[in-house]
């Protein structure tokens, strides 16, 4: 009650002093109002905005009358187990996971693990900063909110847990619940997978495995190797779960790879052709026409660029058909490869268009020429532009692919580029030297 008439006291004070705002707040608010008044898209920004001011101030005010987390289930650590495993043990079918309670005579789960498995970070943060020791909260279902972020692929949550400090040394990361479950096998499992972030199943295995490989990070290296009551390491259970989407993944791949393949293919012969009909033909010397123009020497640079790119483009795409379609391989490879592909193709299909451009300026003398030139740009961006719109997502999502690339030259070239050893030896001895009179 006392924590109640204090939120109480608080938001009255705050009302009382928002009633005389400062003058470039209260144009601030006059504009904005004034704003969504006109457009109802502004006016739906500006409720949401208030709806989601008001709710991070209850959950202030409830977090600290939120006592949920002391029921907390008393575990005992559980030794590493490296046999097979038992049939007789309880099923993983009838138990819950990752903080989903099923039945009527179990209890609801408790806010902070709702926050954790939802990733409502608003809810999880004011919790753990009023409640620090809520962290240790296990449910009776054994689920921690580590467990819970890890079920549900809550990256944000899990980030957070491992800036906190001494949290990753916490026992709630080496924890083994009832099922022999380490949180790589909960990471493995796909009881709670919702589809991902990205589109496309090769891209959505890529994305299982980044999150497996962070997961595997964290955990000590000999717990790699346990195997639950069903006998099944965290990798082997990954594979039997993930087997339906590798097959989905490597039938979508085959057939990205197959069709954009005969674009690259057609893209490479209408290009092929247009280097030997040079616009406006030769002369009787056998040398082109406009070889003195400018513009001639953008069509051949243009037109050199889309047959390499469109040629490259289709080798690429072939060593993709030939490479082993294996789980790892759709981790970093195969998604580079087809980022590289898809780059290839958009630079053929601009250097395509840059290259009829230029050809149609050789051809034709315009009186207004910088309402000629407006109009060609815009007849030839829009293709190239519906292309890239179509393609923008699944190129986004194969962007992180070149960044992590980028990261493990720059790696290589800082290890090249590192002090010798011998010099920082040496440098060791000079600092342990003494100066005896």
């Amino acid at each position: 009650m006392k924590d109640l008439e204090r939120g109480r006291q608080d938001t009255n004070s705050l009302r009382q002093s928002n009633k005389h705002p400062p003058a470039i707040s209260r144009i601030y608010y006059a504009m904005w109002r004034g704003l969504a008044k006109e457009w109802p898209a502004i006016d739906e920004i500006w409720k949401a905005t208030r709806k989601h001011e008001s709710a991070l101030e209850l959950t202030k005010l409830l977090a600290k009358m939120d006592t949920t987390w002391a029921n907390s289930l008393k575990v005992e650590d559980r030794p590493i187990s490296l046999g097979k495993g038992s049939d007789s043990l309880e099923d993983d079918s009838n138990s819950t996971e990752g903080g989903a309670s099923k039945g009527g005579d179990q209890t609801p789960d408790t806010p902070l693990l709702i926050a954790a498995r939802e990733g409502i970070v608003e809810i999880f943060d004011e919790i753990l900063d009023v409640h620090p020791q809520a962290i240790e909260h296990i449910s009776k279902d054994e689920v921690t909110i580590v467990v819970a972020a890890i079920c549900h692929r809550q990256r944000e949550i899990f980030r957070r847990l491992k800036m906190m400090k001494g949290v990753m040394e916490h026992r709630l990361f080496s924890l083994i619940d009832k099922r022999g479950y380490t949180i790589m096998h909960h990471a493995a499992d796909m009881k709670n997978y919702n589809g991902g972030t990205r589109a496309g199943p090769a891209l959505q295995l890529q994305e299982e495995l980044q999150w497996f490989e962070r997961v595997r990070k964290i955990v000590p290296s000999h717990y790699v190797m346990h195997r639950n009551n069903a006998g099944k390491t965290a990798d082997e259970l990954f594979k039997e779960q993930h087997a339906e989407l590798l097959e989905k993944a490597e039938r979508w791949i085959k057939e990205t790879s197959h069709s954009c393949s005969a674009i690259a293919i057609l893209v490479a012969t209408v290009v092929f052709t247009a280097a030997f009909t040079v616009p406006g033909g030769n002369d009787q010397k056998g040398h082109p026409v406009f070889l003195n123009s400018p513009f001639f020497l953008f069509f051949t640079i243009m037109d050199v660029v889309s047959l390499v790119s469109s040629l490259t483009y289709v080798v690429m795409f072939l060593s993709i058909l030939t490479s082993p379609f294996k789980q790892e391989n759709f981790l970093e490879s195969l998604p580079r490869k087809l980022m590289i592909g898809f780059t290839l193709l958009f630079l053929s299909m601009t250097t395509t268009m840059l290259s009829f451009t230029a050809t149609i300026f050789l051809l034709n003398h315009f009186e207004k020429k910088a309402l000629t030139v407006t109009l060609i740009n815009i007849a030839v961006l829009l293709p190239v532009s519906i292309f890239v719109l179509m393609q923008f997502p699944l190129y986004v999502a194969l962007s992180s692919n070149i960044h992590s690339l980028f990261k493990k030259i720059m790696k290589k070239a800082l290890r090249r580029t590192s002090i010798p050893r011998f010099f920082k030896a040496s440098n060791h001895k000079t600092c342990t030297l003494r100066y005896d009179r």
